[in-house]
């Protein structure tokens, strides 16, 4: 799995014009679920981004994750995070993972951070997305699951 996270002080999702998530200060995430994704891969980015510190403490310092502070979140469905554009002009989505089974392993990412006690938004799996946010310093960190043999969190 991939993910960009964004630090924000605001976000929102809308789908056909119509606003389907919202959040003040918290994380966007950009997931995208790749055809060597499992299962396995779930708890290891549910973890990542629930303990993320990416929020500033009281001494200015980035200590603090979102369980922490109690902030919020929008996790946004994104195939596009596994485009090849290193050759020709049109990016390759081969590696991306067929729609029905990223969509469990998105949907098991976001069922996990609510069993952590986080508030949730999610854009519509597939749909055109109009994504809004108001980045936050700006900070944006990318995370790529390791992979079945490398260590826990």
């Amino acid at each position: 799995m991939r993910a960009v996270v964004q630090r924000v002080l605001e976000a929102s999702v809308s789908v056909h014009g119509e606003r389907v998530s919202q959040i003040g200060p918290g994380l966007l995430v950009l997931l995208g679920v790749g055809k060597g994704d499992s299962e396995a891969d779930v708890p290891w980015m549910v973890e990542k981004l629930a303990t993320l510190r990416i929020f500033e403490d009281s001494a200015g310092k980035m200590n603090l994750s979102l369980e922490d502070t109690h902030r919020q979140l929008i996790v946004v469905s994104q195939f596009t995070l596994y485009g090849d554009a290193r050759k020709g002009r049109r990016p390759s989505f081969t590696e991306a993972m067929e729609p029905v089974t990223a969509k469990v392993l998105y949907e098991r990412v976001c069922e996990g951070l609510r069993a952590r006690g986080l508030t949730v938004g999610t854009g519509l799996f597939a749909a055109d997305m109009k994504v809004a946010l108001l980045n936050d310093g700006p900070v944006t960190l990318l995370l790529e699951t390791p992979g079945p043999s490398a260590p826990a969190v």
